[in-house]
């Protein structure tokens, strides 16, 4: 049932095709959305929560996928607020708000000052893609990763989320949950990495994926190796195997202020597309 003041009401799996429709009007932006609606066919006990949509003389206009992850879909700052005020009468579940700055913004001005202080809000974050090869020679020692590689692999793991997002994600019981999407990670083939001797010097895995785009996370190189031109060469390998085995979009967002790692996509041909902004708690 619609909610009379602003037209919105959870999706489900009826409403699958508007939904894909909606969210590939843009599906590179979208894909993180397209590929859990995907997956899961919209149905709440998959998802981990819901899918909302708000609606304007009957047709889908705009979505938030609201679990632990809150993520606004073609959205306006006024469905942001309509998504906002449908959040405001329950609890919090999201861990992280992600998503275009034009709908985040608004969103987290009307729930601020329920939801509390968040642990941190990064509010230029740039929106990168590369859709043809790579303007730099890839690194031919970057390879999918395997099992026999996770005693390597894990700990890079570890280290990259802790300095990225500043809390370790073993935090609170979470080894065995974090061990085990690293884990599903090598199984999918969406995890790549080079050895040196012995030492992990570069990895970056796949977050999602869909026919159309690839999303990458998880880029690093060990503090002391940095500066070598790892991360440039490293990820125009990433880029080639992905175009070659999963999509031919290549997309991530990156901190504004995380000049280095800038430098290193825009030298393999990323371009900005978008801006982003997360809020975690």
């Amino acid at each position: 049932m619609l909610t009379t003041r602003h037209g919105v009401r959870v999706l489900a799996a009826a409403d699958l095709d508007d939904f894909l429709a909606l969210a590939d009007q843009d599906p590179v932006v979208n894909v993180f959305a397209i590929h859990r609606a995907q997956t899961t066919s919209l149905e709440p006990r998959w998802l981990g929560g819901e899918m909302w949509g708000r609606f304007d003389g009957g047709v889908l206009v705009a979505a938030c996928h609201v679990a632990a992850n809150l993520v606004p879909i073609q959205a306006g700052p006024e469905d942001a607020v309509a998504f906002a005020e449908r959040a405001l009468a329950r609890r919090r579940t999201a861990s992280t708000i992600v998503g275009p700055q034009d709908a985040v913004q608004p969103f987290w001005d009307a729930v601020s000052g329920t939801w509390g202080q968040p642990r941190d809000a990064r509010w230029d974050q740039r929106h990168l893609v590369i859709e043809g090869p790579p303007q730099v020679d890839s690194d031919p020692g970057v390879r999918l990763t395997a099992r026999t590689d996770l005693d390597l692999l894990y700990p890079a793991c570890v280290a990259m989320y802790t300095e990225e997002v500043g809390v370790s994600p073993e935090a609170g019981g979470g080894t065995e949950l974090y061990r085990t999407r690293v884990v599903q990670l090598i199984s999918r083939g969406w995890s790549f990495a080079k050895f040196d001797r012995g030492e992990l010097v570069f990895k970056a895995e796949v977050a999602c994926a869909t026919r159309d785009a690839a999303q990458i996370q998880g880029v690093w190189v060990p503090p002391h190796r940095r500066g070598e031109g790892l991360a440039s060469a490293g990820m125009a390998a990433v880029v080639d195997l992905v175009q070659t085995r999963i999509a031919p979009s290549v997309s991530l967002y990156v901190n504004e202020w995380n000049e280095p790692a800038r430098r290193a996509y825009e030298r393999v041909g990323f371009r900005e597309t978008a801006r982003f902004a997360t809020v975690m708690f």
